[in-house]
């Protein structure tokens, strides 16, 4: 649900729901921002948001980030669309993405008994910073395995290092096919990510696809 005033600023709620998950009502999004066109090339979109997560009362998950705030930047030369996006994230930790795009804006008015049908294809490469956890080996390794022949209590062979890593986090692609009827609009769209691991993370990451519907 979103209201839009005529300045530019609104505000939106939006809840998720999914069989994967227990509660199936998972998420919750508040926003608010405010977007304003400069010219007919250039506009922008700044936003902030909180994440209400519907967790049991017995989960030992760990949500890092439970805010966000974004800024959006378009610009226009039709029918080639770029577009930049930066996103804070906060809550326990913090995190940077940055995710610039390419796209195509095709317009046909009036056709098929619809207002105005749009297609949009569109590549995305999103880079990001996130903690990273290793493990490495005490230098006395040797000390701590005679240690341990001899005594019940016993030393850690390896410790955690954490530190920030910067980089390519995931490519997309996406064809969404919108159509507008007066007041309402239907959006068809497949998108394609291939995710990419950071430099000393230890993911098991496989290419997905999926396919959405949208009515508004």
């Amino acid at each position: 649900v979103s209201y839009y005033h005529k300045s530019g600023a609104y505000v939106d709620a939006t809840s998720y729901w999914s069989s994967e998950y227990n509660p199936n009502l998972y998420l919750t999004v508040a926003s608010a921002g405010y977007m304003h066109t400069f010219s007919k090339h250039y506009s922008l979109l700044g936003e902030y948001s909180h994440y209400f997560y519907n967790q049991p009362s017995d989960s030992t998950v760990s949500i890092p980030y439970t805010n966000n705030f974004g800024v959006s930047n378009y610009f226009e030369f039709s029918p080639l669309v770029l577009r930049l996006d930066y996103y804070f994230y906060f809550g326990d930790r913090s995190a940077h993405r940055i995710m610039p795009s390419i796209g195509l804006n095709l317009v046909k008015r009036n056709w098929l008994g619809f207002d105005r049908v749009m297609l949009f294809p569109s590549f995305s490469v999103l880079f990001g910073s996130e903690q990273v956890t290793q493990y490495e080996f005490y230098p006395n390794l040797l000390f701590r395995y005679f240690y341990n022949q001899r005594n019940t209590r016993q030393l850690p062979y390896f410790y955690e290092v954490h530190h920030t890593e910067f980089g390519v986090m995931n490519y997309g692609f996406s064809m969404p096919l919108s159509f507008s009827k007066k007041q309402w609009s239907f959006l068809l769209s497949y998108s394609y990510n291939i995710p990419k691991s950071l430099p000393g993370e230890t993911l098991s990451l496989e290419n997905t696809g999926f396919l959405s519907l949208s009515i508004t």
